[in-house]
C-alpha cells in the first residue's frame, strides 16, 4: 500500500464526525412565544379581575348544598352510564343478529333517539302525563318525579349513542380472529370473553370514555327540570344572593375537576387495553 494510501486512511479515521446542526425555526419559537404571552395576560386578568369574586368562589366551593349536587351529579352520571350501556349493548346485539326484525329494531331505535334534542327528550317524558295519565293503575306524577324523568331520559339518549359505540367495537375485531377461536375448538361465550371482547374494548374505550364525560357535562340540562343536581344547586344560590358570577365559577371549577380526575382514568384504562398491540401512544 502507497504512502499516500496510508495517509488517506489515518486522515479519516482522525477525522471528527459531523456534527449534525438541527433546523432553525425561528417562525415557530416566535409563534410559541406569542401563544405564552397570550396565555399569560388572559390567566392574569382572570385572576386579579374583581368581578369574578374569589373570596365568594372559595366560601362556597365546599358548601353543604353544592356538594349535595356535586353528589347528585356524580350519581346521576353513573346511573346513566350503567344503564345506558346496557341497553346500548342489547341494541348492538340485535344489530349484528341475522334475525331481520331485531335489526330493524335496533335500526329504528337509534335512528330515533339520536335525532331528538335532549332537552325535547326530557320535556316530553316530564310531560308524559298529558298522555299517559295512569300506568298500571298509578298515577303517572306520583310514578315519574323529575329524578326518575331525567334517568328514562337520558339513559334512552345514551343507549342510542352506546349502541353505535359498542357495535364498532366489534365490527374492529378481525373475522379470522373468530374463526381461529372456532377452529381452537372454543365456545360461542368463551370466544367473546376471551378473543372478542378484550380486542373490541381497544375501540370501545376512547368513544365511550369521551361519552362519559359528556354525559356528565349534559346532566346539567336536567336543571330545566327541577333536578338538584350541581348546576340547579349553584341558581339556587345566586337567585337568592345575586351573585351569579363567583356562583357560575363554583360549577365551572367542579366540573373541570371530576374531568380532569375521568380523563387521567380513561388514559389508564386504554393503557390496560392497548397491551400487546402495536399502537403507539
Amino acid at each position: 500500500m502507497s504512502s499516500d494510501t496510508l495517509v488517506k486512511v489515518a486522515a479519516a479515521h482522525n477525522a471528527a464526525p459531523l456534527r449534525i446542526v438541527p433546523r432553525r425555526r425561528p417562525g415557530l419559537w416566535a409563534t410559541a412565544a406569542a401563544v405564552l404571552v397570550l396565555l399569560g395576560l388572559a390567566a392574569t386578568s382572570v385572576v386579579r379581575n374583581e368581578a369574578f369574586q374569589w373570596d365568594v368562589v372559595g366560601d362556597y366551593f365546599t358548601s353543604a348544598s353544592v356538594l349535595r349536587g356535586l353528589w347528585l351529579t356524580l350519581w346521576l352520571t353513573a346511573v346513566v352510564m350503567a344503564l345506558g350501556f346496557a341497553l346500548g349493548t342489547l341494541l348492538a346485539a340485535f344489530r349484528l343478529s341475522s334475525n331481520p326484525v331485531l335489526r330493524a329494531v335496533s335500526w329504528g331505535y337509534v335512528w330515533l333517539f339520536r335525532s331528538m334534542p335532549i332537552l325535547v327528550q326530557l320535556l316530553f317524558w316530564f310531560n308524559i302525563g298529558a298522555l299517559y295519565p295512569q300506568i298500571l293503575g298509578v298515577r303517572t306524577v306520583n310514578l315519574l318525579g323529575p329524578v326518575t324523568v331525567a334517568i328514562v331520559g337520558l339513559t334512552l339518549h345514551e343507549a342510542a349513542y352506546a349502541a353505535e359505540v359498542v357495535r364498532g367495537g366489534i365490527l374492529s375485531v378481525g373475522r379470522g380472529q373468530i374463526e381461529a377461536a372456532q377452529a381452537l375448538g372454543l365456545g360461542r361465550w368463551r370466544r367473546w370473553r376471551r378473543i372478542v371482547l378484550p380486542q373490541a374494548m381497544r375501540s370501545i374505550v376512547p368513544p365511550a370514555g369521551n361519552m362519559l364525560i359528556g354525559t356528565l357535562k349534559g346532566t346539567s340540562i336536567v336543571s330545566v327540570i327541577a333536578v338538584q343536581d350541581l348546576l340547579y344547586s349553584v341558581q339556587l344560590v345566586y337567585h337568592r344572593t345575586y351573585q351569579v358570577i363567583p356562583l357560575l365559577m363554583v360549577a365551572t371549577i367542579w366540573y373541570i375537576v371530576v374531568t380532569s380526575v375521568l380523563s387521567v382514568g380513561q388514559y389508564y384504562v386504554e393503557k390496560h387495553y392497548a397491551r400487546g398491540s402495536e399502537r403507539t401512544r
